[in-house]
């Protein structure tokens, strides 16, 4: 038994420096050197005040703001519950809802109908998916390009501020393809 016993507990010591320490602290040194903007969080900034991450969204509900995606993050590991802006440290996941799921149904048709109320759309106005459905992580930041532009007319009022220069911003905040082939166009 002896002699099974010490070539497991050094395997152990080993692997346990090698994959336990070793490895993660050097893909660390890696991702600060080639990527060190992702590797801190993507962090965004404004008068050198950190206001959030571009890689979580924040559920922005006032009317002068671009409203995100419906999110499906649940409460704080803590089971305190999610602030309305702050999406950082909501349990992220999605709802596990299936597409024949009338519980989901139900939210789907419910918040295309807010959506169309609160954006001064007609009833034949078809809603982008990414209006009433939540992503995958519930806290992603981007909207697709349709629907900002369908926000753009609300946004631009509540603001006092010309349609042209809110779609202007829409363009100029738009990011194409990932790998120029995966997914579509978003705004963030």
């Amino acid at each position: 038994m002896r002699r099974q016993l010490l070539p497991a507990v050094r395997m152990l010591a080993i692997l346990t420096v090698a994959l336990g320490l070793a490895y993660p602290l050097g893909m660390t040194a890696f991702a600060q050197l080639a990527f060190p903007r992702q590797a801190d969080g993507s962090l965004v900034t404004r008068h050198g005040v950190v206001m959030g991450s571009a890689l979580v969204g924040q559920s922005f509900t006032e009317s002068q703001y671009f409203h995100p995606r419906p999110s499906a993050a649940g409460a704080l590991a803590f089971g305190a519950p999610v602030e309305a802006h702050d999406l950082s440290e909501a349990i992220s996941g999605p709802s596990n809802e299936g597409p024949t799921n009338p519980d989901l149904l139900a939210a789907i048709s419910a918040r295309a109908r807010a959506y169309r109320v609160e954006n001064g759309l007609a009833e034949r106005v078809q809603v982008p998916i990414d209006a009433v459905t939540a992503s995958a992580s519930g806290v992603d930041p981007h909207i697709s390009v349709a629907n900002a532009r369908l926000q753009a007319p609300r946004v631009a009022r509540e603001r006092g501020i010309p349609v042209q220069d809110v779609l202007a911003l829409v363009g100029a905040h738009t990011t194409g393809r990932a790998l120029g082939f995966l997914g579509e166009p978003g705004v963030n």
